[in-house]
C-alpha cells in the first residue's frame, strides 16, 4: 500500500496538470456550498486565461495577476467582481504555498480594485414588489410559495431551494423554517402566515424531500428559479432587470422603509457585518436627503432682494 501511495505522489509531482487539478481539488475541499461553487467558478475562469496565455496555474507570477485584472476591467467586468477573483486566487495561492506546491506566493501583493461600499441598486419598491406578489399568487402554487419566501422572508435563493419538508416546524405559535445560511450555520426563521399557507398549499401531501422541486421531480436549480422570478415580473409589468437577489434586495429595503431597526433588519437578512445593512440604508437616502436641497432651502431667503 506504501509504495502505491509513493508511486501515485510520484506521477502527481510529475504531471504539472495532475498537479493543477490536485491543488485546485485541495483549495476547494475546504469550502462548501455556494462558497465552493463561486471559488470554482472563479479558478475556472482565471484557469482558461492562463490556457489562453499558454500559462501553467501553478507558475504564475504576481505580474500574471496584475494582467489577468486588466483583462477584465477590459472584459467590463464591474470593479466588484474583479476584487472577488482576485481574492479567490489570494486564497488559491496562499493554500499553494503553505502546502508545499509553489515556493513564492505571488498574490501576496496584488493590487485590489477600490469596492465602493455602497449599493447602487435599490430593487423593488413597494408597489413593485406588492405587484410581483400578487402575480405570483394568480400563478402556479410553487411561484406563490417561491416568491413570497424570498420577499417576505429575504432569504438568499441557495437558502430557499435547499430547504427541505422536514425543515418546516411550529414553535411558540409560529410557523417556521430551519436554513443554512452561508458558513453552515442553521438558523430557524419565523414565516410570515401569508407564506406558511403558500408553503402548505404547495406541499401538499408530501411529506419528505425538497420543499421546490424541478420540472422532473429533482430539487429545483438556481436557474429554474431565476427564469420564474424573470417571468412574474415581466407579467407584473416590471421593467427592471430582476433576479431572486432582488427580492432580497427589497426585502432589506422594505423592512427598512417600514421602520424596523437596523440591528433587527441586520438580523434577519443574517449579515454578520452591519455596514452590510447599511449599505442598503444608504442606497435609499442618497439622493433624498442630500445637502443640497438643506443648502438650497437655507440660503433661499438670502437671496431674495431686499
Amino acid at each position: 500500500m506504501a509504495e502505491y501511495v509513493t508511486a501515485e505522489l510520484v506521477t502527481i509531482n510529475d504531471d504539472p496538470t495532475m498537479r493543477e487539478r490536485f491543488a485546485v481539488a485541495g483549495f476547494l475541499a475546504g469550502y462548501t456550498g455556494a462558497t465552493r461553487r463561486s471559488y470554482g467558478t472563479d479558478l475556472r475562469i482565471f484557469s482558461d486565461w492562463c490556457t489562453d496565455q499558454q500559462l501553467r496555474l501553478l507558475e504564475v507570477q504576481r505580474s500574471h495577476l496584475e494582467l489577468f485584472a486588466r483583462w477584465m476591467e477590459h472584459e467590463g467586468r464591474m470593479r466588484s467582481t474583479i476584487a472577488r477573483r482576485l481574492s479567490t486566487l489570494s486564497g488559491f495561492y496562499r493554500y499553494c504555498h503553505t502546502e508545499g506546491l509553489i515556493d513564492v506566493n505571488p498574490a501576496v501583493n496584488v493590487r485590489r480594485p477600490r469596492v465602493n461600499y455602497e449599493s447602487r441598486t435599490l430593487g423593488l419598491d413597494r408597489n413593485e414588489l406588492g405587484a410581483l406578489l400578487v402575480q405570483a399568487g394568480l400563478g402556479s402554487e410553487r411561484d406563490h410559495a417561491l416568491v413570497s419566501l424570498l420577499a417576505l422572508n429575504g432569504l438568499r435563493i441557495s437558502e430557499a431551494l435547499g430547504a427541505d419538508i422536514d425543515d418546516l416546524s411550529t414553535e411558540r405559535g409560529h410557523r417556521t423554517l430551519s436554513i443554512v445560511r452561508k458558513g453552515g450555520k442553521i438558523v430557524t426563521i419565523p414565516l410570515a402566515p401569508r407564506t406558511g399557507r403558500a408553503l402548505d398549499s404547495y406541499i401538499g401531501e408530501r411529506s419528505c424531500g425538497p420543499i421546490f422541486l424541478g420540472a422532473h421531480g429533482a430539487r429545483m436549480d438556481r436557474h429554474a428559479a431565476d427564469r420564474t422570478v424573470k417571468r412574474l415580473a415581466k407579467h407584473a409589468g416590471i421593467t427592471k432587470r430582476i433576479s431572486p437577489h432582488s427580492l432580497r434586495h427589497s426585502f432589506i429595503t422594505a423592512a427598512l422603509d417600514a421602520g424596523v431597526p437596523l440591528r433587527d433588519v441586520q438580523d434577519a437578512a443574517s449579515h454578520a457585518d452591519p455596514r452590510t445593512t447599511m449599505r442598503y440604508d444608504r442606497a435609499r437616502h442618497s439622493l433624498d436627503r442630500h445637502a443640497t436641497y438643506i443648502v438650497a432651502t437655507f440660503l433661499a431667503g438670502a437671496s431674495r432682494p431686499a
